[in-house]
């Protein structure tokens, strides 16, 4: 696999993910960040937007499965982007976080996040998944 690749940081939107029924309600905002693994030899001899990804177009869908029915857990969500991305001919495999920073956690954290791993020569399944808190 190639090292190269495509990251996009911070792309926000709103989604009732989970397990409260609060968080179902009133929602909240969720944070994304993906890289995508891919090559870019041929992007960067034709310098032409047909031989990569169009960036654009891939965060309006992020945001979209983010708007999308609700999940109980930012892993499922995490994995449901990534999934997503995957579909993505150009792309070989991509990382997902899935940050949630207004997550209801009873002591003081500044970020809750989960992150999968996923790759097409996987299956798109099963590479690594982990789950962060960060002080």
């Amino acid at each position: 696999m190639s090292h190269d690749r495509i990251t996009l940081r911070g792309i926000r939107a709103r989604g009732r993910h989970g397990v409260l029924r609060d968080e179902r309600e009133n929602g909240q905002e969720f944070v994304v960040d993906v890289d995508l693994h891919m090559n870019h030899e041929e992007a960067a001899r034709s310098d032409s937007i047909t031989d990569t990804v169009d960036y654009d177009e891939l965060a309006k869908v992020i945001v979209a499965d983010i708007a999308a029915e609700p999940l109980n857990l930012i892993e499922s969500l995490a994995e449901r982007i990534a999934q997503t991305v995957l579909r993505e001919p150009a792309v070989a495999a991509v990382e997902v976080v899935v940050h949630k920073p207004e997550a209801p956690v009873s002591v003081p954290v500044a970020d809750v996040s989960a992150t999968v791993f996923r790759s097409r020569s996987s299956g798109g399944l099963g590479s690594a998944v982990s789950s962060q808190f960060v002080r």
